[in-house]
């Protein structure tokens, strides 16, 4: 699952990840990535952090503490590379930071490794 407000970034994601044979579902705010989550139970979870509405801390708040999602792993997609930003993340519970930008190896990479 994708959860990113950039157009281009979402739709790049997307592609490199059905291309590589993956059942992709995506979303352009959290909110909406929150009822496709509990929709859908990725297997997988990557979410921007600077986003309207409700940035990507909410969004990994609001589903670490739901029962079907708390095991699943969530990456933060972001261009915040500093040690308090990825600090904070971490102790929300985040599995992983993917800093953009990345490419397709990067993502499949952190994908093989939090699925294992």
């Amino acid at each position: 699952m994708i959860i990113e407000d950039n157009l281009d970034i979402r739709e790049n994601i997307v592609e490199i990840l059905e291309l590589s044979g993956y059942q992709v579902y995506a979303a352009d705010h959290g909110e909406m990535g929150i009822t496709l989550a509990l929709q859908n139970l990725p297997d997988i979870i990557f979410c921007d952090i600077m986003m309207p509405q409700l940035d990507g801390y909410g969004v990994l708040s609001r589903l670490k503490d739901h029962p079907l999602m708390m095991n699943i792993p969530f990456v933060f997609l972001t261009a915040k590379s500093e040690r308090l930003d990825l600090s904070k993340g971490i102790e929300l519970g985040a599995n992983g930071y993917l800093v953009k930008p990345f490419d397709d190896g990067d993502l499949l990479n952190v994908i093989e490794n939090k699925l294992k």
